[in-house]
């Protein structure tokens, strides 16, 4: 699949919006955000974006028994901490480590959740949307590398346990009214010149991507 039509992809973020709520997860979620794109009012969408907010595990949610759920039989470190255990019982399908073997939440929720050659992207981070379209720019302004920008243009489709039918609702009628991505840029405080060379980076950064891509931080 190379790309949605815009009712389809609309119709995948209610799937996905579905599966975090009657699903087991292996960390806790407390926001889904859409952005890009699909809030743009595109049609057909090329890739869809997709923003999720994460909690860090409670300790009680760490495994009781160490030699059950510590993760040696996965051959991944990190389960009961950085994922929960039940939830690699229950899906060890779905569980993913980092390059150091230790599980990586960010992947594991995008293998939960995402089909192998889908066009989408997946932003995982503890923090919310808003706040982490803010940390970015910083961070991209210090490291001068633009492809770490959040697209700010975004939309909260679900936050602790409760849908927004009136954001679902505007994402198919297209009623959105969003800026360019350089206007948006600027209007957090980018200079005119500086925004678009950050857009057109960002863009091009993006055309480069093909089928899942998954990213996560931690701010």
């Amino acid at each position: 699949m190379s790309e949605f039509d815009r009712g389809v992809a609309v119709d995948r973020l209610e799937d996905l919006v579905e599966t975090v709520e009657q699903e087991r997860m292996p960390v806790p979620v407390r926001e889904i955000w859409a952005f890009g794109d699909v809030a743009l009012g595109v049609d057909p969408v090329e890739r869809l974006d997709v923003y999720l907010t994460k909690d860090v595990l409670m300790r009680d949610e760490r495994p009781t028994d160490p030699e059950k759920d510590s993760g040696e039989e996965y051959g991944i470190e990190g389960v009961g901490k950085s994922v929960r255990a039940d939830w690699a019982a229950e899906y060890p399908e779905h569980l993913r480590a980092n390059a150091n073997g230790h599980a990586a939440p960010e992947k594991c929720l995008a293998a939960h959740l995402l089909g192998e050659d889908e066009p989408i992207h997946l932003e995982v981070c503890n923090a919310s949307f808003e706040d982490n379209v803010t940390q970015r720019l910083r961070g991209a302004k210090l490291r001068d590398d633009y492809t770490q920008l959040l697209d700010p243009r975004g939309v909260c489709l679900w936050v602790d346990g409760t849908r927004s039918e009136e954001a679902f609702r505007k994402l198919r009628e297209s009623e959105l009214a969003l800026p360019t991505l350089s206007a948006a840029l600027e209007m957090l405080g980018m200079d005119d010149d500086e925004a678009g060379d950050a857009a057109q980076e960002l863009h091009a950064w993006r055309e480069q991507q093909d089928g899942v891509t998954v990213r996560g931080d931690v701010v």
